[in-house]
């Protein structure tokens, strides 16, 4: 396929994809951009059908890459292509387009563990899609306050996990009173996670980096258990402790 140039910030679709770099752009467009030499690779060797366009700094090539018959090539201006590549590869660009997330319905009761989050943090967020992918997490539901899931900082700290996971929009936190099923969640002052029963089904969920849980939230709580050393372990590495011990549990039943 021919290539097409667009060098001015003012090109119409030099603003869309600009927009595509903060969470209002993406809802609006339903767009992202996927920067990386290794996440680039991967996503066009797995889901190719994911993505509509390829974006070209000055003067680069895309012949290591698997490219679909389709898949629409435009070169950049510099001060265009330097504007989206956040991440500062100097590499390509896709643009991919925003699965449908579907609403999910708490009242039904969980399959699998169901990992609820409000992460508002993008990176914080990627980081634990890496670790939901990796254990076996059934879906992951993003609460209201929840960082978007397609933000840059997201898909890089996420490694691709996106495409692997089922992602739900999920309902403020008042929402989770009308939960059907187990619903946990950590908590220094819970019961100690190590010695836990886990079952095949329940939803987990993940409050805020350093907010934590809304009081009167009614749901179990499980402690993992440290030296004390430090007041608490950060909420990604803390959940992905259990995510671990949920996927241990379940193999040991197989």
């Amino acid at each position: 396929m021919a290539e097409r140039i667009i060098e001015s910030l003012d090109n119409p679709r030099a603003k869309l994809w600009t927009a595509l770099l903060e969470s209002r752009g993406l809802r609006k467009h339903r767009r992202f951009l996927l920067a990386g030499r290794k996440t680039v690779r991967e996503a066009l060797a797995q889901h190719p059908d994911r993505f509509e366009s390829l974006l070209l700094p000055p003067g680069a090539e895309a012949d290591d890459l698997a490219l679909p018959p389709d898949l629409e090539r435009i070169r950049l201006g510099r001060t265009l292509f330097d504007r989206l590549d956040v991440s500062g590869t100097g590499l390509p660009i896709l643009v991919g387009v925003v699965p449908e997330m579907a609403a999910i319905d708490l009242a039904r009761p969980p399959e699998g563990l169901e990992l609820v989050c409000a992460l508002g943090d993008p990176s914080n967020l990627g980081a634990l899609l890496r670790s939901a992918a990796a254990f076996a997490v059934s879906r992951v539901i993003l609460l209201a306050d929840a960082a978007h899931p397609f933000h840059p900082k997201c898909l890089r700290a996420a490694s691709n996990a996106q495409f692997a996971l089922e992602l739900r929009r999920g309902p403020a936190w008042a929402g989770l009173a009308q939960a059907a099923g187990p619903l946990l969640a950590l908590d220094g002052q819970g019961e100690d996670l190590s010695g836990f029963a886990w079952p095949r089904d329940l939803r987990l969920v993940l409050g805020e980096e350093g907010l934590g849980l809304p009081p009167g939230l009614a749901l179990r709580r499980l402690a993992i258990p440290t030296t004390g050393a430090v007041e608490s372990l950060n909420a990604t590495i803390a959940a992905s402790l259990a995510l671990y011990g949920h996927y241990l549990a379940m193999r040991s039943r197989r």
